[in-house]
């Protein structure tokens, strides 16, 4: 089967570079990034700066390591770090809190990956030596296992309140901050406001081949540089990639809004569908994950045959799929997924 026959939809990171974009990646001025001197990543940084409103932003690899050195910038070995139980530094990068900066995790619960401003006031250590001091909080704007769901100003604000009556930090896992922003209307300034950190993501939804990066205070971002440097981030003639990156800010945000349509879309026709089930109430951007009625089989076994007809998902659960729509999958593309689920579960329902 050709690559044109497959709706990829395991993840919105498996996203190609466009050709406009590879031209701008071809074109970029460079230089050695670790001394400063790559013209493509300066002028990136200064973007991401000014789009969140922060005084500084740095050029990182990934996603995880734009989290990991914000964390470590913001905190000693032996503190504590809330959180959600679902969150993306917890479940996807490899024990970092614990093995790079020696922190601990005070996981919370809560539908959709939020939780609220009570549960963190009562979720904030005693400032008493047999505990781990509270730190820091990490929000995960729109959440990747809470179904790409996003938070509200209000509910962030509340919890911005907290943290500065105990004297905590903030950071955003912003790797999808533009999906939220898209689907609410805020500007990326108008979330980033509320947190002393910031990361987010160009190689997924916004469709570039690499790089993440993290804003916040000027002295802050320089505590970050550092770490970078220490967890193996410094990068040379960076600028090739920093081109996709500023490419995919200036072009590819406001796109964002079809890659929700095509989601909901799947959701609607899915959810007629028998052996699957999702509450299409509850994609709010561009995830959506179905669970399998065990009498339908395993989500592995029905990501197989859907596979196998050309419609790629990712089984996350032993009955649970995930699908993300972005930038390499049309609507066409999303129609023909619909008519291949709808087959393999013996109904071409569609909404």
């Amino acid at each position: 089967m050709t690559d044109t026959n497959i709706v990829d939809l395991r993840s919105d990171t498996v996203t190609k570079p466009t050709p406009d974009m590879r031209q701008a990646m071809a074109d970029a001025q460079v230089g050695d990034d670790v001394f400063g001197d790559d013209p493509t990543v300066n002028r990136l940084q200064e973007k991401v700066a000014e789009l969140l409103g922060k005084e500084a932003a740095i050029f990182v690899p990934s996603g995880s390591m734009a989290n990991q050195t914000a964390i470590r910038a913001q905190t000693q070995p032996g503190d504590e770090i809330i959180a959600h139980a679902d969150s993306h530094i917890y479940h996807y990068e490899a024990g970092a809190p614990s093995g790079l900066s020696g922190c601990s995790l005070r996981l919370l619960p809560g539908p959709q990956g939020r939780y609220t401003a009570s549960d963190v006031e009562a979720a904030i250590r005693p400032l008493d030596s047999h505990f781990p001091q509270s730190t820091l909080i990490v929000v995960e704007n729109t959440h990747n296992r809470g179904g790409g769901s996003v938070w509200s100003i209000d509910s962030i604000a509340a919890i911005r309140a907290v943290a500065d009556a105990h004297n905590l930090k903030m950071h955003l896992d912003g790797a999808r901050l533009m999906n939220a922003c898209i689907a609410t209307g805020t500007p990326p300034a108008g979330y980033a406001k509320y947190f002393d950190t910031v990361s987010t993501c160009f190689s997924k939804g916004l469709g570039a081949p690499v790089g993440s990066a993290v804003a916040g205070t000027a002295a802050t971002i320089r505590r970050v540089h550092r770490f970078r440097k220490m967890f193996g981030g410094g990068m040379r003639q960076a600028g090739i990639i920093a081109a996709g990156a500023l490419y995919a800010i200036e072009n590819h945000i406001d796109r964002l809004s079809d890659d929700h349509d095509n989601a909901k879309r799947l959701a609607l026709a899915a959810a007629e569908m028998p052996g699957l089930s999702i509450d299409p109430d509850s994609v709010e951007t561009n995830i959506a994950y179905f669970d399998v009625d065990e009498n339908a089989g395993t989500a592995q076994s029905r990501c197989q045959t859907f596979r196998e007809k050309g419609v790629w998902m990712l089984p996350v659960a032993p009955q649970r799929i995930r699908a993300v729509t972005h930038l390499d999958v049309s609507r066409d593309q999303i129609e023909r997924a619909i008519t291949v689920l709808g087959n393999v579960l013996g109904s071409q329902s569609a909404v």
